[in-house]
């Protein structure tokens, strides 16, 4: 499971640095899909968090990715904490953003700045 929580906070951030440095390469077209497309895996890993975690009854999901910095017996990590409110929260979180990616598709189509932007909001 780990893999599908890395997924869901990483596959915004691979649209986004995408659409920014490609955003020449492949357009306008090509910049608001690879930012939308990676906000909707996003939420589709989410409705799989959501699933497993409130629906199946999987459990709290308690573990470190990443331990960041250890210093005089003290331990800063960085991992995740899912449990069924998260996952709610989660799934809401990543729909209303799926939703405001689609939409600013049209609200920003006379914009200079297009590829940037998608670059930005999926950030």
């Amino acid at each position: 499971m780990e893999a599908v929580y890395l997924g869901i906070v990483l596959a915004p951030l691979a649209g986004a640095v995408l659409a920014g440095l490609l955003g020449r390469q492949i357009g306008r077209a090509g910049a608001h899909w690879v930012a939308v497309i990676g906000v909707a895996v996003s939420f589709a890993l989410s409705l799989v968090t959501f699933k497993n975690i409130a629906v199946d009854g999987a459990g709290t999901y308690n573990e470190t990715v990443y331990t960041w910095l250890v210093s005089d017996g003290v331990r800063f990590e960085i991992g995740f904490l899912v449990d069924e409110l998260t996952a709610l929260m989660v799934t809401v979180v990543s729909f209303v953003s799926l939703m405001v990616h689609i939409y600013t598709i049209g609200y920003m189509r006379d914009d200079p700045g297009y590829q940037r932007f998608f670059a930005y909001i999926a950030l």
